[in-house]
């Protein structure tokens, strides 16, 4: 049986977003800006299963946690800092050292990861390329963050700082989907598989509507005709 992370691979963040905003009605579409994908191969898409980190400062009273050797095969490892670092515009934290670099890469790859998100700085850039490892991250930096902030929290959520004051979170087990565009979060108590299955279609909808168009249909009435359909597969 095919998984879910494997089905939604297939798609763009662009198709799973127009799921998300014309079934689920999401204004977001699921979409979490700023972020840059650095490697992996740009045509294809990733996705799989959240693996949540929480960065705290180095003074926070909580444990440091080894995070990377527990990856779960398949996960998306994602990284962000605790509020108080966390910035609404470029770039995007309080601090300036990396919270990620190759040899996390090369460990994720071992552990079967299917890609990281760092909400916050990577370095190492030719060794995440060099595995082609796909990892997303706001910016790049140079300075390993042992001296600025620790892991404290594994599979716990984590609110993102997106805009306008606005906070999202990514839970453990959502499913994420990444490619060039950015990432895309689809909640895990979200019926993953209706939702698969309205992508499918709203996919092929928009291949007939691409059809016509080349053949000389006006674009807004093929639109209304075309997706008439998906009003049936909407929530």
């Amino acid at each position: 049986m095919t998984s879910v992370s494997t089905k939604l691979s297939r798609f763009s963040t662009c198709d799973v977003s127009d799921g998300l905003l014309n079934r689920n009605g999401d204004p977001h579409g699921g979409f979490f800006p700023n972020l840059q994908k650095w490697s992996g191969r740009s045509e294809h898409s990733v996705a799989g299963k959240a693996y949540t980190v929480l960065f705290a400062p180095c003074d926070d009273p909580r444990e440091e946690v080894n995070y990377i050797d527990s990856v779960p095969p398949g996960s998306f490892i994602v990284v962000a800092l605790t509020i108080p670092l966390q910035l609404e515009c470029a770039p995007y934290t309080q601090i300036s050292q990396a919270l990620y670099g190759g040899l996390m890469s090369t460990r994720a790859q071992y552990r079967k990861a299917c890609g990281s998100i760092i909400f916050g700085r990577i370095r190492d850039l030719e060794e995440h390329r060099a595995l082609g490892f796909p990892v997303f991250s706001y910016g790049l930096g140079s300075c390993a963050a042992r001296m600025a902030v620790k892991p404290v929290g594994v599979n716990v959520p984590l609110q993102i700082l997106s805009h306008r004051d606005e906070f999202r979170t990514i839970n453990p087990g959502d499913y994420i989907v990444g490619d060039c565009h950015g990432i895309v979060r689809i909640p895990a108590a979200e019926d993953s598989e209706e939702l698969v299955k309205y992508i499918e279609k709203s996919v092929e909808v928009d291949q007939y509507i691409a059809d016509d168009v080349k053949n000389g249909k006006p674009l807004k009435p093929s639109q209304k005709e075309r997706r008439a359909v998906l009003k049936n597969l909407t929530r």
